[in-house]
């Protein structure tokens, strides 16, 4: 088991604890604001699961089958987890509703707040180390179960602040208010998480600024020859794909030529984790002399 996975399996065990606290608070109060973020917590739990299953997946090693690898199991759990998100959001809609048609005082309501802030403390600190690992290892399903939890705590916040005004104004629509406001949110996280992971299913390019990294690393180091041009690069999973054309003079030696690019992709792979290059040589005849790499 990699250490992706070993972390997705904590994420599992701490969901299952924080479900049971926030499952209470709920049990204790009847709140509908409180059985918003113990609905989203069951989410996180199938989520964790969800990403624990495939990071298994995404670490087997290429096959015949797959020789780019697996890794682009992990966006497909990010995407799972986005549309179990989107599903959370309508049950809390509906309990919400139901809330607001037969509103009810809250029993218990300081119980409830004091097991719902206890989760929300262990979900931050949770979140902040998935995020923190998962940029890391550079794992999409650990960057999204992390993206999730820190939405869940944020919900979890404004519901103790809904519950806190109900106690407050003695008002018990607000708590359905309250409750719905968090299921829009929650939506709204989940349709952001789905957009990202379709992006890496799609094959999209990482970032400007990497890019930019690695276009000047390549003119940094091909000394001998002449330009680079037609750079592609596509994300999936750990693992980010560069490919490029590298112009050099007719009269130089397919092993000279060679050394060129073993110079170029050790200086690349120094600075880039997970990059896989693919580099094809052509004779100066070839320049395109625009939108290149001139080195």
């Amino acid at each position: 088991m990699g250490q992706a996975q070993r972390i997705a399996a904590g994420s599992i065990a701490l969901g299952a604890v924080v479900l049971a606290l926030k499952a209470a608070a709920w049990a204790v109060t009847g709140s509908a604001a409180l059985f918003s973020d113990a609905a989203e917590s069951v989410v996180n739990v199938a989520a964790a699961l969800v990403a624990f299953a495939a990071l298994g997946f995404a670490a087997r090693p290429a096959d015949a089958n797959h020789p780019y690898g697996h890794d682009k199991a992990e966006f497909f759990a990010a995407v799972i987890e986005g549309v179990l998100i989107v599903v959370d959001s309508v049950v809390i809609l509906a309990k919400a509703w139901a809330a607001f048609r037969h509103p009810a005082p809250l029993e218990g309501p300081l119980v409830g707040m004091a097991l719902n802030g206890l989760s929300t403390v262990l979900n931050l600190v949770w979140a902040r180390f998935l995020l923190g690992r998962g940029a890391k290892l550079r794992s999409a399903a650990l960057r999204g179960d992390g993206r999730h939890l820190m939405a869940d705590v944020v919900t979890s916040l404004g519901v103790l602040a809904g519950v806190a005004m109900v106690l407050l104004t003695g008002q018990p629509w607000l708590d359905p208010a309250v409750a719905a406001l968090t299921a829009l949110y929650v939506l709204f996280s989940g349709l952001y998480l789905i957009g990202g992971s379709v992006g890496g299913l799609m094959d999209a390019a990482p970032a400007e600024e990497i890019i930019g990294r690695v276009r000047r690393l390549v003119a940094d180091h091909a000394e001998g020859a002449l330009e680079a041009h037609d750079l592609r690069m596509r994300q999936a999973g750990r693992l980010t794909f560069l490919e490029f054309h590298l112009v050099v003079p007719g009269s130089m030696t397919v092993s000279a030529a060679h050394d060129i690019c073993d110079r170029v992709e050790a200086a690349l792979k120094a600075e880039v984790d997970g990059l896989m290059i693919t580099i094809h040589v052509e004779p100066e005849g070839k320049a395109k002399h625009h939108g290149v790499i001139v080195v």
